[in-house]
């Protein structure tokens, strides 16, 4: 008869996203983990694999937590304009929060890592937020929302380096004002819309 587990595995999957998310995955040790999940490191094996593992469980739950705000804005708003401007004041919100560390995961987390995988993962996820970011441009230049010539890959190009450098800044300590002047200032750059 298989033993029950004496913890929360959601609990201490929740922690181990946090340890990963403050530190990196390169500078996240199983001991780290063990100590901020509250478990010894046979459990964290039999619970989660291995570290990279967990560090992949941990970044499917916080794309599907923490990091959800952009894909909900670039399929919830009418228009590539005003879906862009809230992923950016979204994640002026989201990376400032003082409740968990600052930043993006995403982001942040492959920061000097050896692991080719886990910076392939992490690259993928930026990658598919970008190509999202494009589609809705291009939806706006079949529309007639956007001019004929607009750049879609340039000015997707552009949104994802202002979301990867709030998220630098919000770890830098950034308010949430800074941040929100940021996306402002960011969605100055939009091109004009065509008049209808």
């Amino acid at each position: 008869m298989a033993r029950r587990r004496a913890f929360d595995r959601d609990e201490a999957l929740e922690s181990a996203l946090r340890t990963f998310w403050q530190h990196g995955y390169e500078a996240t040790s199983v001991a780290t983990l063990t100590t901020a999940m509250g478990i010894n490191p046979p459990s964290l094996y039999a619970a989660f694999g291995d570290k990279r593992r967990l560090f992949e469980e941990a970044v499917q739950r916080y794309q599907e937590t923490y990091g959800a705000f952009a894909a909900r804005a670039l399929t919830e708003e009418p228009t590539a304009r005003e879906a862009v401007q809230r992923v950016l004041r979204d994640a002026a919100g989201e990376y400032s929060r003082p409740e968990h560390p600052h930043g993006c995961m995403i982001i942040s987390a492959a920061v000097n890592c050896e692991s080719a995988e886990v910076v392939e993962l992490l690259r993928g996820f930026r990658e598919a937020t970008k190509a999202a970011i494009k589609q809705r441009i291009d939806d706006d230049v079949s529309a007639g929302r956007l001019p004929p010539g607009t750049d879609a890959d340039g000015l997707a190009t552009f949104y994802a380096a202002i979301i990867q450098g709030m998220s630098t800044q919000a770890r830098d300590g950034a308010s949430l004002r800074e941040l929100l002047a940021v996306a402002d200032r960011a969605m100055a750059a939009w091109p004009a819309v065509t008049a209808t």
